[in-house]
């Protein structure tokens, strides 16, 4: 019998439990350092030889790769021109067929386009090398077309960069879901997104990044910071990924150029898909690049394969575990319903087999209860009570990301994708509150 405990773990996660508790170790030692610098005001003396100082807005280049984007583009260029020198934002459309170069051109910042479609990271290597962005400025943002940076992102980011061994930095992200007009099914895929998003900004990626234990599977590419003097050293476009961000991100570690910055204060929002059709595409993308990236980097003797085999062994394990979990629970609970079918052959034998390892009791205090409390968390931590009433929604969903995942492993050893993208659905969004 598989003890309730147990599947609370694979709910949860050892990686969360793992990296959660190294980030209380990361908050520890920066209340430590900030205790360190008010003795230092008051006459001890601080060692800053690792720490170099400086960067600004004026130093940023914004790289905005956008592939049809018309909807969205004027809104997301306005929310970064708020923030940093129109002439510092570039935007590459690839292959463009509507109005996006139009619009972007219209708002005062650096447009071209590719020749062809091409896709994010073959738009992304050609615009660094057409707008020279390695010779101009020490530090480029790669920014989605459909993402608003809020304000204070740079005041936090690029502090981050004061450390001369942090070489990219992941930007905090948010799922923006009001003004969307989104339904019922829109709003319940965002606020997943959301949980999902908090879960892994949070309990994982806050301790990854820490300075002492540095290793972490991706920066995201929604509004990522990379010092340009490694781009030269990072293959941006190798042949056969469908998406850049996790090659990147596995380039700097085993390449050995540095650790990855991130902190909860740089913010940025995003349009996440809003229908289920579209999340389910979005999410076959992503693990499809997740594995791929996997195979195209061979393992190595360093903490980032560490972590990556650990995240990887506990991704595969919670997933299959998830995507039999429905067949399990009716299994359990069909025969409590329809007593008779307890004496057919095969659903009887079934039954006898799945409760030898299983229980009701144990799904429910291993399973359930440990997603709920997940929930409680992340709308305690996201101000958002409304995620409470639709907590057993989310269960659900866990069970469809995780039958994605397994889906896509095939497919990272059997196909080769050409990096050329369709943009979800976009949603020009109200000016007012909804």
């Amino acid at each position: 019998m598989v003890p309730w405990w147990l599947l609370a773990i694979a709910v949860f996660g050892a990686n969360f439990t793992l990296w959660g508790v190294i980030g209380l170790l990361r908050l520890l030692d920066g209340s430590a350092g900030r205790w360190r610098e008010r003795r230092s005001a008051s006459g001890a003396v601080v060692d800053r030889d690792r720490f170099e100082g400086g960067l600004g807005v004026d130093d940023v280049a914004v790289l905005m790769p956008a592939h049809n984007e018309e909807a969205v583009i004027v809104d997301s260029i306005a929310a970064i021109t708020a923030l940093v020198p129109p002439e510092n934002v570039h935007v590459v459309s690839d292959g463009s067929t509507d109005r996006t170069v139009e619009l972007a051109s219209g708002c005062g910042v650096r447009v071209i386009s590719t020749a062809r479609n091409v896709g994010k990271a073959g738009a992304l290597q050609e615009a660094i090398r057409r707008f020279e962005l390695v010779e101009r400025y020490p530090v480029v943002m790669l920014l989605d077309a459909d993402t608003h940076v809020q304000p204070g992102y740079f005041d936090a980011a690029l502090r981050l960069f004061d450390d001369p061994e942090v070489v990219a930095v992941a930007g905090c992200v948010k799922t923006t879901w009001r003004g969307r007009g989104l339904g019922p099914i829109g709003k319940l895929v965002a606020f997943h997104r959301q949980r999902i998003y908090t879960m892994t900004q949070y309990l994982l990626k806050f301790g990854q990044t820490w300075r002492r234990v540095n290793a972490t599977h991706i920066v995201p590419g929604f509004a990522s910071m990379y010092r340009t003097a490694v781009l030269p050293h990072i293959e941006v476009n190798p042949p056969g990924l469908v998406i850049e961000d996790f090659n990147m991100t596995f380039e700097v570690y085993q390449k050995r150029l540095g650790k990855v910055g991130f902190t909860p204060a740089a913010v940025a929002a995003t349009q996440d898909p809003g229908t289920l059709g579209d999340y389910v595409k979005q999410c076959k993308r992503w693990a499809l690049g997740l594995w791929q990236t996997v195979r195209l980097h061979p393992p190595r003797a360093n903490l980032f394969t560490a972590m990556l085999a650990l995240l990887l062994l506990e991704m595969l394990t919670s997933s299959v575990l998830l995507v039999v979990l429905p067949i399990v629970v009716a299994v359990l609970l069909l025969p409590a319903l329809l007593p008779g079918l307890l004496g057919a052959p095969v659903i009887g034998e079934a039954h006898q087999f799945v409760s030898g390892f299983a229980t009701p009791s144990a799904l429910l205090f291993g399973v359930l209860v440990p997603d709920l409390v997940l929930t409680c968390v992340v709308a305690l931590l996201q101000r958002q009570p409304r995620y409470l009433l639709v907590a057993l929604l989310f269960l659900p969903l866990r069970v469809l990301d995780a039958a994605i995942a397994l889906y896509a492993i095939p497919g990272a050893w059997l196909t080769q994708s050409s990096g050329r993208w369709r943009s979800p659905n976009r949603r020009t969004l109200e000016r007012t509150p909804s």
